[in-house]
């Protein structure tokens, strides 16, 4: 182990090494603040089940629009670097809502202050993936491709690990801490973030953009100016010379003083150059997005991935609120169920890739689905307290529950990744695969507003659970409606990669 990190080390550098895992450790660490965030609505703002769902669902929405960021990134640079300023933007909008959460407990109390911050933090932790990802990908190229699946690997277990620490320090600052101290305390990592990305240093794009594109006069102009200038400090030089040479220097001088604002005039229009260099980019980027994404064996899968999220109601949220008001469940006993979790999507993980990559997908997708059916006779039995009567206690069902149910939705994932890499022509993989990832984000998006709209229809409310087993048969039911769609999934593809 050691050694191998040794030898990424060697590859891309501990600077960028120690970036991405930060990076990716911070997005797993984020359910550390997160439960926190689920607590602030439920106990502080006493919002029903549904109104939190709303709330997270718009906070959330970043996460489906991340191609704009890849495209932003690409196609215009920011003082000639293309990623480095990215992330020191997205850095800083994620590292500030938490000290104003932390610091002004009016932002805390109101629930537009609240979504409005949210979505700003999202909004930067979304760019700041994507950009990684970027960055991930320009230096696995050529000599480093070596190394391309040792990096992501590397980069998984961050997360992962970031999860775990999160998920069990997450529940015990909650039974410790009070809320705000919580926001501040998160605070620290994208602070470190930011401070890391000035360790990182990024190959400035601008020089090959005017070298390509400038148009020859502009060359000679640029010439002209330095020779120019290096005459002038020549003559200072030799201030001491002949008469004749001092009036040959001051006509030389005044030349020098007029060549700049012959460049200066020129300016305007280099910006004006770069400005519509920059909007053809974007205008070709989006085009082939769209060109590509019009394809059947593109957009059918895709539509399957958003369909199975849309058709099946996100009841999380009103879960949630039964088993800490209901069920009296502690949030320490919490963390310690999503780090069952996270262990859970490791084990997920490690089944997909050594029994069912070579399974056809539209198998590997009808199985899970079965799962998550069966994984909703848990909830089922729980709300109904049909456990009780056979002398099962409810933290057991929670734990068992948890554990299997990121492990089937990281079955379910898993195929969505390999089938994205399959799908992506040569030329846009990144931004078409984010726009893959998006489209998985936006269809969990409007699940989630979903659920929220049936849990406000069958009125499931704090204290008032009458309901909720009713909206969770819904939610079994809803679960076959995406096998009988699995006809768009590409009827021969595996879960190997091509």
């Amino acid at each position: 182990m050691i050694e191998w990190i040794k030898q990424l080390r060697t590859a891309f550098g501990l600077a960028f090494l120690w970036l991405v895992c930060l990076i990716y450790f911070t997005q797993g660490f984020r359910s550390f603040v997160w439960t926190a965030v689920s607590y602030q609505l439920k106990d502080r703002l006493k919002l029903s089940p549904s109104a939190s769902q709303f709330v997270f669902s718009i906070a959330f929405f970043p996460w489906s629009i991340k191609p704009i960021y890849g495209i932003l990134s690409d196609c215009i640079p920011i003082k000639g670097k293309k990623r480095i300023p990215y992330l020191v933007i997205a850095t800083v909008m994620s590292l500030v809502p938490w000290p104003i959460l932390g610091v002004n407990a009016t932002s805390r109390s109101s629930m537009w202050h609240l979504i409005i911050l949210l979505t700003v933090q999202n909004l930067g932790s979304a760019m700041a993936d994507v950009v990684v990802d970027a960055m991930i990908a320009e230096a696995v190229r050529c000599e480093k491709a070596l190394f391309a699946g040792d990096l992501q690997s590397i980069s998984w277990l961050a997360m992962a690990f970031g999860g775990v620490c999160g998920s069990l320090l997450g529940g015990y600052a909650l039974s410790n801490l009070k809320i705000d101290i919580i926001f501040l305390l998160f605070s620290v990592l994208p602070a470190i973030q930011l401070f890391s990305c000035g360790l990182v240093q990024e190959n400035s794009t601008g020089s090959e953009v005017l070298s390509e594109f400038s148009n020859p006069s502009d060359s000679h102009l640029l010439n002209g100016k330095t020779n120019n200038l290096d005459e002038d400090s020549s003559l200072e030089k030799k201030s001491n010379a002949s008469a004749r040479r001092r009036k040959k220097g001051q006509k030389k001088s005044k030349k020098t003083r007029l060549m700049p604002r012959k460049a200066q005039t020129q300016s305007p229009e280099k910006g004006k150059f770069l400005a519509l260099l920059w909007f053809q980019s974007l205008k070709d980027a989006t085009y082939s997005l769209c060109r590509a994404f019009k394809q059947p064996i593109i957009f059918r899968p895709m539509a399957w991935f958003f369909l199975a999220h849309i058709t099946v109601p996100n009841l999380s949220t009103a879960m949630f609120y039964y088993q800490t008001e209901f069920l009296k469940l502690e949030a320490s006993f919490l963390g310690t169920a999503r780090v069952i979790g996270w262990l859970g999507l490791m084990t997920g993980t490690f089944t997909y890739n050594q029994y069912l990559k070579k399974m056809k997908l539209r198998r590997i997708l009808m199985l899970a689905h079965i799962g998550l059916a069966f994984l909703n006779l848990f909830d089922v039995v729980l709300v109904s307290r049909t456990n009780v009567a056979f002398g099962v206690s409810d933290k057991t069902l929670v734990l068992c529950g948890s554990a299997l149910s990121d492990a089937i939705n990281q079955l379910k994932f898993m195929p969505f990744l390999i089938l994205s890499g399959q799908l992506c022509p040569p030329g846009i993989e990144g931004t078409l695969f984010a726009l893959f990832m998006s489209i998985n984000n936006f269809g969990s998006t409007v699940g989630s507003f979903v659920g929220a709209g049936l849990a406000s229809i069958l009125n499931i409310s704090s204290g008032s659970f009458n309901n909720l087993l009713f909206g969770i048969i819904i939610q079994l039911l809803c679960t076959f409606i995406p096998i009988m769609l699995l006809f768009l999934i590409p009827k021969e593809a595996t879960g190997i990669a091509s």
